[in-house]
């Protein structure tokens, strides 16, 4: 069980935090310098161009286990992560839910969308000015990095996403576990405007076998 929180928190959170639908406009709880503010409106607009992407991943996790695989997102509200072999896990988010399936135990796990990090994603208008959860925003060579938290209860951030600047694209999100391990998941060639595959977001079955 706790592969799969893993799984769902660390290969979704990030991604989904910031490519989310936001909440309506609040004042702004943290005080930006006007860098600060000009790089949060470019990264949230280019979130906002994003409608759809399909993207090779690598994703390294704190015991120094490698997975890959493809991410597929189509916004409003549909998310695919398919793990590649020996991996058994799907990751389907449609319709107010998410799917994980384990092929491995035949078995498939729903969630409610609103309780997992994916409900932060999948509208079509992102500010992360306003977006409680962005704790920071910082430039590095080549790359603009955004700090942010999965809960109102943290005092900290637990994820970073980093961005290549000054041609903006996403590179790239890490994940800080409660126990202090990290899990980085890196984006290869990603393609946003994709055609997505027909069925591609179908719920998934224990006898469903989908062909990339």
């Amino acid at each position: 069980m706790r592969r799969f929180a893993l799984v769902v928190s660390a290969a979704l959170a990030a991604i989904l935090l910031t490519a989310a639908g936001q909440p309506a406009p609040q004042r702004l709880y943290r005080a930006y310098s006007d860098e600060q503010r000009a790089d949060l409106d470019k990264v949230s607009a280019y979130l906002n161009a994003i409608h759809t992407l399909k993207s090779g991943f690598v994703q390294l996790g704190p015991d120094g286990q490698m997975d890959q695989g493809v991410l597929y997102i189509e916004k409003p509200g549909k998310v695919r992560f398919a793990y590649n072999k020996p991996s058994p896990t799907l990751i389907v988010a449609t319709g107010g839910s998410v799917y994980v399936k384990n092929a491995s135990l035949n078995t498939v796990d729903r969630y409610d969308l609103s309780d997992t990090p994916l409900g932060l994603l999948l509208g079509d208008h992102v500010d992360l000015k306003t977006n409680k959860a962005v704790m920071g925003i910082v430039r590095q060579a080549g790359a603009i990095i955004v700090r942010a938290r999965t809960s109102a209860n943290r005092n900290d951030s637990n994820i970073e996403l980093q961005f290549a600047a000054p041609a903006l694209e996403l590179r790239q999100w890490t994940v800080r576990d409660n126990q202090g391990g990290t899990t980085t998941v890196a984006l290869q060639n990603p393609e946003v405007g994709a055609e997505m595959p027909e069925g591609i977001f179908l719920v998934p079955t224990r006898n469903l076998v989908f062909k990339k």
